[in-house]
């Protein structure tokens, strides 16, 4: 099975999961994405999604002078993503422990 595509679903709910932190913008989305393991996220994955998410309502965008230069993106998130991420929560936890019960537990013990 490719990477990518059990990647696909997941990412979302993580970029929304930094974003709630606070503002932010790409390369510290990436920063933080790599940090948390995810070192093989690029620009070309993650700012599809940050369109996505801004399409859906579930993030903001604002355009602002960076302390290094040109201007910058930053990311915050709605109410609407808050409730969304929320969500991704539930079912991401309610996914892995049915997953967790096939790939790890004995089939007799389920």
């Amino acid at each position: 099975m490719d990477n990518a595509q059990l990647l696909k679903g997941l990412l979302e709910g993580c970029v929304l999961a930094v974003i709630a932190e606070g503002e932010t913008y790409g390369y510290e989305i990436l920063d933080r994405l790599s940090k948390a393991g995810f070192e093989d996220i690029g620009e070309g994955t993650l700012y599809p999604i940050i369109t996505r998410l801004d399409k859906g309502g579930l993030i903001s965008c604002r355009k602002a002078k960076s302390p290094l230069g040109p201007v910058r993106k930053y990311y915050s998130m709605t109410e609407q993503g808050m409730a969304e991420l929320e969500d991704f929560k539930e079912r991401y936890k309610r996914i892995s422990r049915c997953a967790g019960r096939l790939l790890y537990e004995r089939v007799e013990d389920i």
